[in-house]
């Protein structure tokens, strides 16, 4: 259903680690170690700098992808890996793409099950990886129903 896409990404974007999100993500996840805001906590650590919290960049723009219509209901959020180069730091500029690396289905108690799977990923201002990040949705045979509708 979806191996036409395997491969298409979206052009980059630009985005900021900025502290002020930082923080907001982090005491919305329940997480307010110093190492993401005070600068002074920051400095007796390994990096010297205030650093995002390794969930944070679910927070990005990743763009669009091109040709890629995926339902917005009735999805479900499969497996999500992150790896890491090295932390964010606050404060810096990074770009951020998405991709479509692959697509497979399984038959399942309730019919087929597609499985789609991506990659985000942020790189730095000099086109260095610092995280990818992948996950799967998972699209039940009830979504791919509605979709050829």
């Amino acid at each position: 259903m979806f191996q036409n896409i395997v491969g298409k990404r979206s052009a980059k974007v630009k985005n900021i680690v900025e502290i002020g999100w930082v923080k907001k993500f982090a005491e919305a996840i329940g997480d307010i170690d110093p190492i993401y805001v005070d600068e002074e906590a920051a400095s007796r650590t390994t990096h010297k700098k205030n650093i995002a919290p390794v969930t944070f960049p679910v927070t990005f723009d990743y763009g669009t992808i091109p040709d890629v219509k995926v339902p917005t209901k009735g999805l479900i959020h499969g497996e999500q890996k992150y790896h890491y180069t090295r932390p964010l730091f606050v404060g810096e500029t990074v770009y951020c793409y998405a991709e479509v690396k692959n697509y497979y289905e399984k038959k399942g108690t309730f019919g087929n099950m597609g499985f789609l799977v991506y990659s985000k990923c942020v790189e730095d201002e000099q086109g260095e990886l610092l995280c990818k990040t992948e996950y799967v949705i998972i699209i039940s045979e009830a979504v791919r129903k509605e979709m050829s509708n």
